[in-house]
């Protein structure tokens, strides 16, 4: 008999609520897709689950949750699961769940934010509120911060950026690649500002909304108390260059230099820089993101 996930995955009633006991031990990783109908919405996304993997063992899983950039899908992340296969096989990073989400809202360009446009979703909400409860009530994830990593790429990248400065008790760490970061604003032309993410109302974008969503005003709201900031940058050496000057601070490697410089000057903050050969594409992504997991094991001493 097919298994609950496997059953919401092909449309049916989330209210069959088979035995997990059921679920054999996996010989090898395996990548499986799933939905939940949540208060806010649908939530489409698809796990990684490692060798040996036990539901009713009574080991405990570190959680990775990775956002996918404008315009892709989960699908995106299928190609890492070789990365995730090495990593834990050499003992690098140990077991774990990864938990990839699909994005469709504000026809894919929702940058993670809960969006006040007319067309916009909550989707930091339906993702941080709702899709990591419902994960960690029906997979054997640990709860604690120091046990979770968030990391994305372009949109996404934005995304784990703001979700672990937005919300430092729930990420230990972040991976941030590709980040579309862009400071103060973004240039014209940028999606940020076409797809009403930011926006309010019939407005597709608010400079104030945008402004107060972004790190220089996170990091301005932190208490001298709050949890520490781990965040692994990186980005390529041949990203989208601005063919106007005036806007070549908003060239994506060099957005991410500057988050990287900001970073440096925070107390309780840690973060790493690295430029890669390539441009905005899965030729950085994934050896980055390889990188990035590396870094996140030791700073998280996992």
């Amino acid at each position: 008999m097919p298994d609950r996930r496997q059953l919401l995955a092909l449309g049916a009633s989330p209210l069959f609520t088979p035995s997990r006991a059921a679920e054999p031990p996996a010989a090898g990783s395996r990548l499986i897709v799933s939905r939940l109908d949540g208060r806010r919405g649908r939530i489409d996304f698809q796990l990684y689950l490692p060798q040996g993997y036990e539901p009713e063992a009574a080991q405990r899983y570190p959680l990775l949750l990775l956002l996918h950039g404008r315009g892709d899908n989960m699908s995106a992340w299928t190609r890492i699961k070789s990365v995730l296969d090495d990593l834990i096989a050499a003992a690098v990073i140990p077991p774990l769940i990864a938990v990839m989400p699909d994005a469709p809202w504000s026809r894919r360009g929702g940058y993670y934010v809960d969006s006040a446009h007319v067309e916009g979703a909550p989707v930091e909400s339906l993702l941080l509120d709702e899709l990591l409860p419902h994960v960690e009530a029906q997979w054997p994830v640990r709860r604690d911060r120091e046990s979770r990593v968030v990391g994305g790429y372009s949109m996404g990248g934005y995304g784990a950026m703001r979700f672990a400065l937005a919300r430092p008790q729930v990420f230990g760490a972040a991976i941030v690649l590709s980040p579309a970061v862009y400071t103060p604003l973004p240039p014209a032309g940028s999606s940020t500002r076409e797809f009403g993410a930011f926006g309010c109302g019939h407005a597709l974008f608010v400079d104030a909304l945008y402004e107060a969503s972004n790190y220089p005003a996170l990091l301005a709201g932190r208490q001298g108390q709050a949890p520490a900031l781990r965040l692994f940058i990186a980005a390529g050496d041949q990203e989208y260059k601005h063919p106007d000057p005036a806007e070549s601070a908003h060239d994506i490697d060099m957005e991410a230099h500057k988050l990287f410089s900001r970073l440096s000057r925070e107390p309780g903050a840690k973060a790493a820089l690295r430029i890669l050969a390539g441009g905005h594409d899965w030729s950085v992504w994934q050896p980055a993101l390889r990188e990035g997991l590396r870094w996140c094991a030791r700073q998280l001493a996992w």
